[in-house]
């Protein structure tokens, strides 16, 4: 199936809060193939909160479309808590390692130019290939791929999905869980 991005979609983060279950991502995914929504990227970490794992998740789609996927998201027994978000409500990041070949990059003369105009530095190095890490937006990744490319060529290549942390003062989810135990605390009393 070709996917077609709808009218007004833009990219989203949905963000998604669960136990560590297995089985978990199959039936997120099955979420998004049912809308046909291509995921973008996808990362999962521990979240701030003991025992809670964090989805974080890309899409582009119209908010309407989204908010339907989060809402079945928000039904699965397995999931805590989901939300969505766009990257003005984000602060986030990508990183991005470049597998170059060392004669061919100090052919370029100095690399520290290169290294300082897209803050980036060197993991590794070896006679034969060097390798760099960026760590940015997308299209600061993008950029030095594109100029890397063009100039040497780039021999492996990887990106990260999207990690990305609300504005707001705590997790979302950790204000749900302090409105639940206070509404079982005021009935327990």
């Amino acid at each position: 199936m070709t996917h077609i991005k709808e009218q007004g979609a833009k990219l989203y983060t949905i963000t998604i809060f669960s136990e560590n279950t297995v089985g978990l991502l199959n039936q997120v995914t099955i979420i998004f193939t049912r809308r046909g929504l291509n995921i973008e990227t996808l990362s999962v970490s521990q979240s701030a909160i003991e025992g809670i794992h964090k989805f974080t998740i890309t899409a582009f789609a119209g908010e309407e479309t989204i908010i339907k996927v989060v809402k079945q998201i928000d039904k699965r027994v397995d999931i805590v808590k989901a939300y969505y978000n766009t990257d003005e409500d984000l602060v986030y990041q990508e990183i991005a390692l470049y597998k170059l070949s060392t004669p061919k990059l100090l052919s370029l003369g100095s690399i520290e130019d290169i290294i300082r105009r897209y803050n980036a530095r060197i993991l590794d190095m070896t006679d034969v290939w060097v390798v760099l890490e960026k760590t940015g937006h997308y299209e600061e990744t993008q950029a030095l791929f594109k100029e890397l490319s063009e100039k040497i060529g780039v021999l492996q290549f990887i990106r990260s999905g999207r990690v990305a942390i609300t504005k707001s003062r705590v997790e979302r989810l950790s204000d749900m869980l302090a409105a639940m135990e206070e509404k079982l605390k005021i009935r327990n009393s």
